[in-house]
């Protein structure tokens, strides 16, 4: 069997991560809003704690691919090379005065050199290093120290660019600009690098071409029985998960959506910060989620129609375990007052990572959180990660 998710808490076997660089250097005070990061961060300690995590899941039998290393692969590949500058260079983001002159620039770059200021990015300043500058409107306002490239720092959350579901990915239009150039990067690998050009796999969106309409890893739960629960947040469109619904349906790769109507605020920005899957019938949920109202979308009878079915909040858990053909699922919240349950929801108490059935991986700073799921029979591998966004 190649590349296939059958359940988030299935035998985790590969892993695309990104270890943190000169991106996270990049992020200052002025900026992390923009940037959707809430503080800026020690990168040292994070590659520290990035390299633990990698090392766990290494220990655990898991192949970890550095998305770093196959960016570089990839863009000495020509093809993927020319895909990657034709989306990132265009003239409605720079002008048709500067447009050529930058690409040929960046077209001069190593693999390396490339991969790197792709995500580190490049200041004006950095380039007139190097290079002589255009005669151009766009570049000519620039100050020196303003970015000609941005930093994409929330390369780091890899599971959101692209998301595995069955027997296919999804490369995903991403919400917000500061996240829609990682999308490019992850079109390029799995359609050009050698560990993916081979294989066969279904393709389950066309990127950010699919822009407005958006959805992101991070609400996509892949839980088994030919269904999928997605959350439909901040960053994730009722109208994307239709979309998706069609191409799984057609394949015959999935059954069942239950979408979850989220709250559209950033604490609640995934679903997978409020509710993930740690075996079987088995999921962790924050406290002030509360019950949602749910929808579970069928095929329908004719190619273009879907069978939706409304449900109240009181019925979400239902939904869900009628999506798993169980008659009941476990939902597991800690008891704890609602100023430590929003810290430790904050701090990603519920955003477990399941390796195989029934052990997960946890920031050790949960400690009520992992203490009850210790007590639920789940088996809490905890890792240092302060410093992880």
């Amino acid at each position: 069997m190649g590349f296939h998710v059958d359940s988030e808490a299935g035998r985790l076997r590969r892993v695309i991560l990104h270890r943190p660089d000169l991106e996270l250097k990049r992020l200052t005070p002025s900026n992390k809003d923009a940037l959707l990061f809430d503080d800026v961060l020690w990168v040292r300690r994070a590659r520290a704690e990035h390299d633990g995590f990698a090392d766990v899941l290494r220990d655990r039998g898991v192949t970890v691919h550095l998305f770093g290393d196959l960016l570089t692969d990839v863009l000495g590949i020509p093809a993927a090379r020319e895909l990657v500058l034709d989306r990132v260079f265009d003239e409605k983001e720079y002008g048709p005065l500067a447009t050529d002159h930058i690409r040929e620039a960046f077209e001069a770059m190593s693999a390396g050199e490339l991969a790197e200021v792709l995500v580190g990015g490049m200041t004006k300043r950095e380039f007139l290093d190097t290079h002589a500058e255009p005669t151009s409107v766009r570049f000519h306002v620039m100050e020196l120290d303003d970015f000609l490239l941005r930093p994409l720092p929330n390369h780091l959350f890899t599971r959101d660019t692209s998301a595995w579901i069955y027997d296919g990915v999804s490369i995903n239009a991403m919400r917000w600009p500061a996240r829609q150039r990682e999308t490019v990067h992850f079109e390029a690998i799995y359609r050009h690098h050698p560990l993916f050009r081979d294989e066969s796999f279904n393709i389950w969106s066309e990127g950010q071409a699919d822009y407005p309409s958006t959805i992101e890893g991070g609400d996509v739960l892949v839980i088994g029985n030919g269904a999928v629960l997605i959350g439909m947040s901040e960053r994730t469109t009722p109208q994307a998960v239709e979309m998706l619904a069609h191409k799984l349906f057609a394949a015959g790769s999935a059954t069942t959506i239950v979408a979850l109507d989220m709250p559209k605020r950033r604490a609640l920005m995934h679903l997978d910060t409020v509710m993930t899957m740690v075996d079987g019938d088995i999921f962790t949920q924050y406290a002030g989620l509360g019950m949602l109202r749910s929808y579970t979308i069928e095929p329908g009878v004719g190619d273009k129609e879907l069978k939706v079915t409304d449900h109240p909040p009181e019925h979400m858990h239902r939904a869900i375990a009628a999506a798993l053909g169980l008659s009941e699922i476990r939902v597991l919240t800690a008891t704890q007052d609602v100023h430590a349950a929003e810290r430790e929801q904050w701090d990603d108490g519920c955003n477990v990572l399941a390796v195989e059935p029934g052990v997960v991986i946890a920031y050790e700073r949960n400690a009520t959180t992992n203490t009850h799921l210790r007590k639920q029979g789940i088996e809490v591998i905890e890792i240092p990660g302060s410093e992880l966004g």
